[in-house]
């Protein structure tokens, strides 16, 4: 069963997106030698497309940055839209970071930018295709430390339309503990780069984000050791890499979107995998709508619980950063697979 990882798309209001980015790109310059980095406060200016990037940015960055994030908190950052204006506002960062094909918008507007220090996560780490079954595509070891994975460029060419491009990757790679922490390294030798005068501190405090990423990683490789499933289903199959990591198998309901209706084929097919791998509970996010989990729910007599891609941090979001919301997702997975 061959199914897309892409995210529902929505309509995103421009003067909602306007706002949010006005708001988020304060006019900063670049400089060097002895002059002061970043605006009068003297910090760093990075700008991060969408929450993953932003709080890497934030955890390595510290005191000595100031973060914007051009993706407003509950907004899908798949379609943002962005006007020559805020182009021309990305243009005084500093630093940029994004993921090249998650954002079309943002590409073009990176391209158009000028800033000299761009950062592509996507050539930080190995982005993978992804079917329903993420174990099955490649090894789940770690690639080697330090190692930049230029081929994640070249893995994003053909832009993020519905399969991710003519390469069919999966974007979703913080969702793995391992390949964000790959992430963590290029933006913390980027920071490096842009502000030798605080290079110990950014070493230091990606080291410290490292650490926590290796020990998230142990948590799910050890809570998820023992199961009576190693299958879950959900609406949004953002899942691929974590998945793979820890031997698991992503079921998507309707592929694209998550709020579609499955077809009935889809959901007698779906009905079949659950008897057969005893999967006790159907997944949906936070920011979708959970029908169709519901609907597949009462037709199977299954649960339903949340499984957050933590594209960004909202109130209904079951923790406040990145690693409280991978925890609840590790908690709500052993419950649903029978954790032993």
């Amino acid at each position: 069963m061959k199914m897309d990882v892409m995210n529902v798309r929505r309509l995103i209001p421009t003067a909602v997106l306007a706002g949010a980015v006005a708001l988020g790109t304060t006019a900063l310059t670049s400089c060097s030698g002895a002059e002061a980095v970043g605006g009068k406060d003297g910090k760093l200016g990075v700008t991060a497309s969408f929450y993953p990037l932003q709080f890497v940015a934030e955890q390595i960055g510290k005191e000595h940055v100031k973060v914007d994030g051009l993706t407003k908190p509950g907004v899908e950052p798949h379609d943002l839209e962005i006007t020559p204006k805020q182009t021309a506002q990305l243009g005084e960062a500093d630093v940029v970071l994004y993921l090249k094909n998650l954002q079309p918008a943002v590409d073009k507007a990176v391209a158009q930018s000028g800033v000299k220090s761009i950062v592509d996560a996507a050539t930080l780490t190995e982005l993978e295709a992804h079917g329903d079954s993420g174990h099955d595509h490649g090894s789940e070891q770690p690639h080697a430390e330090g190692e930049a994975h230029a081929e994640g460029e070249a893995h994003a060419e053909g832009g993020h339309d519905d399969s991710h491009g003519e390469s069919g990757t999966d974007p979703h790679v913080w969702l793995d503990p391992v390949k964000y922490a790959e992430i963590a390294k290029g933006v913390g030798a980027a920071l490096e780069k842009a502000d030798p005068d605080h290079a110990a501190d950014y070493k230091k405090n990606t080291d410290e984000l490292v650490g926590k990423l290796t020990a998230l990683d142990t948590e799910f490789k050890d809570g998820l050791k023992n199961t009576a499933s190693r299958t879950f289903i959900t609406t949004h199959s953002a899942f691929g890499y974590l998945a793979e990591r820890y031997g698991l198998d992503q079921e998507g309901i309707s592929g694209v979107d998550p709020e579609s209706e499955p077809s009935p084929a889809r959901m007698k097919e779906l009905q079949a995998v659950a008897k057969k791998d005893n999967v006790t509970t159907v997944f949906f996010e936070t920011l979708a709508s959970d029908k169709t989990a519901k609907t597949l729910a009462a037709d199977t007599g299954l649960k339903t619980d949340v499984l957050d891609p933590i594209e960004g941090i909202t109130d209904t979001s079951q923790g406040a950063d990145y690693f409280e919301v991978m925890r609840s997702n590790l908690k709500n997975l052993q419950k649903a697979l029978g954790a032993k």
